[in-house]
């Protein structure tokens, strides 16, 4: 449904796009480029092997772009500057963040989102916090 309501919206799929052949639920890994930000795969998240490209001209453009949805479970980005990997990084509204990097996540780290992506984490101490109640007990003899 995302896919073809972006093709259906001026987006092109240069890679797949169609259900696989195998049938099933199982769908091609698809690039789609020339997407814009009024297309369901830019709104709405996307569980499914699929890479919506967004052409920009600056930095604080595609920042604006990515935190305009109300979704903020994961964002992935690549980038060489070591300067812009930070900035980004820390710009981003998002409980995880993939730098040149599909699967930035371990059992060692907390893994969750922000905004509508849920709320609390699982794993690593983050996650053990969210099944304990902090309790302070005063006594004066």
């Amino acid at each position: 449904e995302h896919i073809a309501d972006a093709l259906s919206k001026g987006a092109k799929a240069i890679l797949g796009g169609q259900r696989h052949a195998r049938g099933g639920t199982f769908f091609e890994p698809t690039i789609l480029t020339d997407v814009t930000p009024d297309m369901q795969v830019a709104r709405e998240e996307t569980f499914g092997p699929v890479a919506p490209l967004f052409r920009f001209e600056h930095e604080s453009e595609v920042i604006r772009l990515a935190n305009s949805t109300p979704f903020g479970l994961a964002a992935y980005f690549y980038a060489r500057d070591i300067g812009r990997v930070w900035r980004i990084a820390e710009a981003l509204e998002f409980g995880i963040v993939g730098i040149n990097d599909i699967n930035p996540t371990s059992a060692a780290v907390p893994f969750g989102g922000m905004k509508a992506s849920g709320l609390g984490r699982e794993g690593a101490r983050e996650g053990l916090k969210e099944y304990l109640e902090t309790k302070i007990a005063g006594l004066v003899i």
